[in-house]
């Protein structure tokens, strides 16, 4: 399989997911709106999302897939089924103690990722109660990790890339099912929205199961002390777990600046957390689509040729993938700079959710969009690390950005309130992209293809034109008076999306750059 075919399966399957994810947000914003209640399951749910990014996508995953990928091309499958039985072991337990931990701590919890809920004592008992209720969902994920991890090493990556869609239909059925049920018995509605995702975990963690089977590698966790001490004596498990020491604290500092970012939100008009969120959903989908999918291709792959010693194939892999996010991020990141409105309006703009959510949520979004080529190309430099199992330098890295980010903030904050903290985030995620980049070309483990600037004129050209139409398209229509007229704002903005990627792809290929050659990667 090309890289350029895997990597679009991923995308397609992601792009599945964060429509399902739009359709979810959607129907929460329509039914719930932006209010403390929806902070307080905003808070909530964010809470065990960042206990499920330290064992799940964050430090496990990136001391987890290098160490399998270079197991399976020196010692073989036998040897590596072995490792993925150990490993699932002590991660199972792990997550036990976490579990049980989380729901004590709680209130602990929820205060320190948003006291400012205090302002509303009856959205803070609601995180409360959320989280309690949601922490479980970080073990069901967690192991969803290391299930993807082994299903992407062995090159099936639609079972993972398709896993999220479970998620979300599982919220859409609560928010549009459950909410009224649990009003009608006189519960809080939004509490449907915890069950969701609770049902959600259990739906990911199940399809994983066949898939697994499938291949011969579900693995068997140990249930007594003898193979609990086998795991942890194992050099290879201890090798990772040397490896996650660096890559929890380098995901401990991403999850510090959430923190610190909904705490400062928290603080702010009531509501805040909510525009941040919203936006960050709709940021997500090309980070997802673009960044997500290289990467889940690009690590296993670029793990095998460090561990083949091929350096010419590392290099040329980590090229293309750069190309590749230039040539999507940089049209993308002008949408959301000059289309935000349009598109926060036409997604988001029905029910509870008023012409002031439209505006502060836009200016979030703009604040997202102009860091969003260091967001999207961090999902590709980072592997280039990873992949030698080189975790301390990203981390270094992503300590002293968090540094800098809060100083963003300091400055921002006062001037945009929450959208200055969006805007912190996605200047802080160029400066580490550079950071990244830099040290890669340093160490000699990436040298950049010729063509980068020709290439690069190209698409700063295309984007361009491809702006102007934008700002004409989104000042000649008055997105907002659309409400009531949904259909027609749905059809209009299609209809643009659609002229802009012709727009963008036809101006590309008059100034004769070569797609398909490309595309093959």
């Amino acid at each position: 399989m090309s890289l350029f075919k895997a990597a679009s399966t991923v995308s397609l399957l992601t792009l599945a997911s964060r429509i399902t994810g739009l359709v979810r947000e959607l129907l929460i914003a329509s039914t719930f709106g932006a209010s403390a209640m929806t902070d307080a399951f905003n808070v909530a749910f964010r809470i065990p999302n960042l206990f499920r990014r330290l064992f799940a996508e964050g430090a496990f995953s990136q001391a987890f897939v290098p160490a399998l990928a270079a197991s399976k091309a020196q010692h073989g499958e036998a040897a590596t089924k072995l490792l993925i039985d150990r490993v699932a072991t002590l991660l199972s337990w792990a997550l036990l103690l976490t579990c049980v931990a989380g729901v004590v701590a709680a209130p602990l919890l929820v205060w320190a990722m948003a006291s400012g809920l205090k302002q509303e004592p009856r959205g803070f008992e609601a995180a409360v109660f959320m989280t309690r209720w949601m922490f479980p969902y970080i073990g069901f994920m967690s192991l969803v990790a290391l299930s993807s991890g082994v299903l992407n090493t062995w090159r099936h990556f639609a079972v993972p890339a398709a896993t999220p869609v479970l998620l979300n239909l599982a919220m859409i059925g609560a928010a549009w099912l459950g909410a009224p049920w649990f009003q009608s018995l006189g519960i809080e509605p939004v509490y449907a929205l915890g069950a969701g995702v609770m049902l959600g975990g259990i739906l990911q963690l199940a399809v994983q199961v066949p898939a697994l089977l499938g291949l011969g590698l579900l693995p068997k966790i140990g249930l007594s002390w003898g193979l609990v001490k086998a795991a942890w004596t194992d050099p290879a498990t201890k090798s990772i777990a040397k490896l996650m020491v660096p890559a929890l604290l380098g995901v401990s500092v991403a999850q510090i600046s959430l923190l610190i970012n909904t705490q400062i939100a928290s603080h702010l008009t009531p509501g805040s957390v909510s525009w941040l969120t919203y936006a960050d959903r709709l940021m997500e989908f090309p980070t997802a689509m673009l960044g997500v999918a290289i990467g889940v291709v690009l690590m296993p792959q670029l793990a095998a040729a460090k561990a083949a010693g091929d350096a010419a194939k590392y290099s040329a892999m980590l090229d293309w993938g750069l190309r590749i996010v230039v040539l999507l991020a940089v049209p993308c990141a002008v949408a959301l700079l000059t289309f935000a409105q349009p598109l926060v309006a036409t997604l988001y703009h029905y029910g509870a959710f008023t012409d002031r959510d439209v505006q502060q949520t836009t200016t979030a979004l703009m604040g997202y969009g102009a860091g969003l080529l260091g967001l999207v190309a961090i999902k590709v430099l980072a592997p280039g690390f990873y992949a030698s199992q080189d975790i301390r330098t990203p981390v270094r890295i992503a300590v002293v950005v968090l540094v800098i980010t809060q100083l963003l903030n300091l400055a921002l904050v006062p001037i945009f309130q929450h959208a200055g903290l969006a805007l912190a985030i996605g200047i802080g995620a160029l400066i580490n992209a550079l950071w990244l980049l830099v040290g890669l070309m340093r160490r000699g483990s990436y040298q950049p293809a010729p063509g980068w600037g020709v290439f690069g004129l190209q698409v700063v050209a295309a984007s361009a034109l491809l702006a102007v139409f934008l700002l004409w398209a989104s000042g000649s229509v008055n997105w907002i008076s659309l409400r009531g007229q949904y259909l027609q704002r749905i059809w209009l903005l299609a209809l643009v999306l659609f002229a802009s990627a012709a727009i963008y792809f036809v101006a590309l290929w008059v100034s004769g750059l070569k797609l398909r050659q490309l595309l093959r990667g």
